[in-house]
């Protein structure tokens, strides 16, 4: 019998057409030409000017790419979102990237999908436009990957709310135009009665307590924000009242994803910048790269990066069809968990074989070690990511009723 292996060859998973291919080329473009040139006068300032990058990328069509038309965006596909998170992930500095997704899917998912006309019109098509920077406000002192615990209050007086509390770790805290808040407008404990709230940064009794000093991330601003009887209308309230988390879990999986995404990028650039120097590093009298057990190592890490990329795109295929379903929540989580531990590694294997000379903070190794720690920490520790999955898979057993 003769296999007729011409007319049936299997054609490749190609998620990406010749449009998202010439957004890719713009993209890195801009990556290469706006961002890496500033790359380390933004982590020495230890911010990055997030008004006037954001309104470069607002002018070339970067922003609210899968959001409608009618508030400025392109009412794209998911792979456009996928093609900017990953070149955004070949930056020089890894706070830059996160500042970005911050304002495009973090802080504005709930905006665009549950928010009223009017709360679009004042929010979302100046954020997109690049004219207001956006930060999302969740984490609290003593409430960070338990969102459940969060108390920050947002009491009830006539037509408005009134807010007190605080937030930390807030990415884009001390640039922000507004915060997309996460309150508790019902009394009570748990994840009931929470509320999503816009509250621009000028409102009297928003501070900014202070801005925090991180291992990495140097170039993006993180803050302390307090909240003293800041009164807010309730029209600035996203969606109904009492439904906060629910929309907050939602933004988490676009968060995780693109997250993901992007670090993905991230730890193949520096691994393939590790490999262009052990093919320079000579050693013993031969390039670093001829020692067996350091190709080997770079062999099985550019494996684990590909898997990884492609259970991103499996995750980012089924997110387009329904980000709500329960088998996102898990393969974003899975995604997440994966990333970050993955990028730990990398850092640390190609600081290991980049010598002294890695440990060095004029190389780009020793920053791309310090800034992927944060992967396993922000957005969900993996903890977290871990309990999730396991819930997922039933292993976990019923939790008592709120």
């Amino acid at each position: 019998m003769v296999l007729d292996t011409q007319s049936k060859q299997a054609q490749p998973y190609q998620p990406f057409t010749e449009e998202h291919h010439m957004f890719r080329k713009a993209v890195r473009a801009f990556v290469e030409n706006e961002l890496n040139p500033h790359a380390d006068e933004w982590e020495a300032a230890g911010i990055f000017p997030a008004h006037a990058v954001l309104k470069k990328m607002g002018d070339l069509g970067f922003l609210g790419l899968s959001y409608a038309e009618e508030y400025g965006g392109a009412n794209a596909d998911i792979w456009f979102t996928v093609v900017l998170m990953e070149e955004l992930g070949r930056c020089d500095v890894a706070g830059v990237p996160m500042g970005i997704s911050v304002h495009t899917d973090m802080c504005t998912p709930a905006l665009a999908k549950y928010g009223s006309h009017e709360l679009k019109q004042r929010f979302l098509v100046p954020a997109l436009k690049g004219e207001m920077v956006g930060a999302i406000a969740v984490t609290e002192p003593g409430a960070g990957s338990d969102v459940a615990g969060i108390i920050t209050r947002a009491e009830s007086d006539g037509d408005s709310y009134v807010i007190n509390g605080s937030k930390m770790y807030i990415t884009n805290g001390t640039q922000a135009d507004w915060v997309c808040l996460l309150a508790r407008t019902s009394p009570g404990t748990g994840y009931k009665g929470m509320s999503l709230i816009m509250v621009p940064t000028d409102t009297p009794g928003f501070i900014v307590s202070k801005k925090l000093n991180k291992m990495g991330n140097h170039s993006s601003d993180t803050a302390v924000l307090s909240f003293e009887d800041m009164r807010v209308p309730k029209s600035n309230r996203i969606g109904e009242e009492g439904m906060g988390f629910y929309m907050q879990m939602e933004q988490f999986q676009r968060e995780r994803l693109v997250g993901a995404l992007s670090a993905t990028a991230g730890m193949e650039r520096a691994l393939r910048r590790t490999i262009d120097y052990l093919r320079e590093r000579q050693a013993f009298g031969m390039p670093l790269i001829h020692n067996q057990w350091i190709h080997f190592k770079l062999c099985e890490l550019l494996t684990e990066i590909e898997a990884l990329r492609q259970l991103n795109y499996y995750t980012a295929s089924l997110m387009a069809v329904d980000e709500t379903s329960l088998e996102v929540v898990k393969l974003a989580s899975m995604c997440k968990l994966k990333a970050g531990r993955l990028a730990r590694e990398v850092g640390d294997v190609c600081m290991q074989f980049h010598g002294g000379m890695g440990y060095m903070e004029e190389t780009p190794i020793s920053r791309y070690y310090r800034d992927a720690r944060l992967l396993s920490i922000g957005g969900g520790a993996d903890e977290v990511m871990l309990g999730i999955i396991a819930k997922l898979e039933d292993m976990l057993p019923p939790r008592k009723k709120d």
